[in-house]
């Protein structure tokens, strides 16, 4: 049987994510986590803990009161879409 070894060391490819006024959008944030989950082999979980990890100040405080992001049945998905969500851009196209 083959066995697939997943490359932790690609956590160094997550960027710290505040999800301040100067970071970066999370959809790039959350899109680095998975680039480096397809290349490190990772799994679901180990995006989400990855992220985790990775985050700080506001993004970091928004995850600690986010109650439902903290049950054992939260995906990946639901991740996302908390973030995607809490952390979107408020501005139209006329703003940028």
């Amino acid at each position: 049987m083959h066995s697939v070894h997943k490359d932790l060391s690609l956590i160094s490819l997550v960027p710290k994510w505040s999800g301040g006024e100067n970071a970066i959008p999370p959809e790039e944030f959350l899109a680095s986590i998975e680039c480096a989950a397809l290349l490190g082999k990772w799994k679901v979980r180990d995006c989400m803990n990855i992220a985790v990890l990775r985050l700080a100040d506001p993004a970091k405080t928004f995850y600690n009161a986010c109650t439902e992001l903290h049950a054992k049945d939260a995906s990946w998905q639901d991740f996302k879409g908390a973030f995607r969500e809490r952390f979107r851009d408020v501005h139209n196209d006329k703003y940028h």
